[in-house]
């Protein structure tokens, strides 16, 4: 006898598409920590004008064009160094155009004011990312092949070991990526979003948790239930879903991060709310005659806002971010969305034959040991139940 679905026994994957509604081949690496996909599929109505003889509505053709929304909702997760990038990572890449910079990290020695300079050449470019101690900066300036400039100066002076790190930045031309909604039992409707194109994508910092959200245009949606060989994704059989391997849930709670603001930037410890929003202003090639899907993206003007909310000190951090609003004059926004979760020191423990360290603990430590430090960080940074109704 069937029975309701539980909405828990959902698994998401994604990929980017090597072109636009060419639905790529995944692995359980694929996998992100979706909290919700919501996709809608309209025929667009056109009015029938001929004489039926009737009052009755003769019903619309089968085959016209065909509008596909999506917005899916996701967590940020922590990453393990030792994979090309977080499983979201198509998503950010379709919703900001440019392939991931990828930075395997190396020695160097770190100051005050912010410059970096390594033993070896970096191979950095502006506007990259680099992670030391659980910290994350960008390199706002090239000084030499061995010396950089940083957005802002990292806590650690001195000789430092710096993390690897993973760069999204924006391009001129778009990707698209396929989501993969996989249900148990296996007998359920299954369902596949070819051709998503990212128009709008929002980051919310200091709710529950970090939270990411897209929306945008798909080429189409198929599913398990009436799929035929020959769709708009060339398919010849719905993909099955890859063996289900182990997976992280570890998430990171909202209030973990850092704020760097100004003209000069500030960190800045009384942030209440913030959201980054990108829109990329999509049109699609729907109107073009032999198909009832779209054939292409367009983007449009790109356009960034911030809006963050904080607590007014006296201090001249918070009265240049005033004066700068008041004059309308531009100022460096850097959030930083991280997991340390205030672990300061590991002792006793050896990783590769070093002692270990928070960063390497997280990287390449025994994972339940990891585990157990984050569950005991959140138990002392976070709100219980009880507290959260108070």
């Amino acid at each position: 006898m069937s029975s309701y679905i539980s909405s828990n026994a959902n698994r998401f994957y994604t990929a980017l598409e090597s072109g636009y509604g060419k639905v790529p081949a995944i692995g359980s690496s694929a996998r992100i920590p979706a909290v919700k996909l919501t996709v809608r599929q309209q025929q667009e109505a056109a009015e029938r004008k001929d004489k039926t003889g009737s009052r009755t509505f003769a019903g619309r053709p089968a085959g016209g064009r065909r509008r596909t929304n999506f917005e899916l909702k996701t967590y940020l997760t922590t990453w393990q160094k030792t994979a090309a990038g977080p499983g979201y990572g198509p998503l950010f890449q379709a919703a900001l155009g440019g392939a991931p910079q990828s930075f395997a990290g190396g020695a160097g020695s770190s100051t005050g004011a912010g410059r970096v300079t390594f033993g070896a050449a970096h191979g950095l470019s502006a506007g990259q990312a680099v992670a030391c101690g659980g910290e994350v900066r960008f390199v706002g300036a090239i000084v030499d092949t061995h010396t950089v400039q940083l957005n802002a100066p990292f806590t650690a002076v001195g000789n430092v070991t710096l993390g690897a790190a993973v760069t999204y930045a924006p391009a001129t031309e778009l990707g698209s990526v396929s989501v993969f909604d996989y249900w148990s039992p296996a007998t359920a409707v299954q369902r596949l979003l070819c051709g998503a194109a990212v128009d709008q994508m929002e980051i919310a910092v200091n709710g529950d948790y970090h939270e990411f959200q897209f929306s945008g245009l798909a080429q189409d949606v198929l599913d398990s239930s009436s799929f035929s060989g020959g769709q708009a994704a060339q398919l010849q059989s719905f993909p099955l879903e890859p063996a289900v391997d182990a997976f992280d849930y570890t998430i990171v709670p909202g209030n973990m991060g850092q704020a760097w603001l100004g003209t000069s930037p500030t960190q800045f410890f009384t942030i209440t709310s913030a959201t980054i929003a990108l829109k990329n202003e999509l049109d699609t090639r729907s109107r073009e005659f032999g198909s009832n899907v779209p054939r292409a993206i367009s983007p449009g003007q790109r356009s960034v806002t911030a809006a963050f909310e904080l607590f007014s000190l006296d201090d001249d951090a918070t009265k240049g971010l005033y004066q700068a609003a008041r004059q309308q004059s531009p100022i460096s926004v850097m959030l930083q969305l991280y997991v340390t979760w205030g672990l300061r020191g590991v002792s006793g423990l050896h990783v590769d034959g070093a002692e270990a360290t928070p960063e390497t603990l997280a990287e390449a430590g025994p994972e339940d040991l990891f585990r157990e430090a984050l569950a005991a960080v959140r138990a002392e940074t976070g709100l219980s139940g009880e507290e959260r109704k108070n």
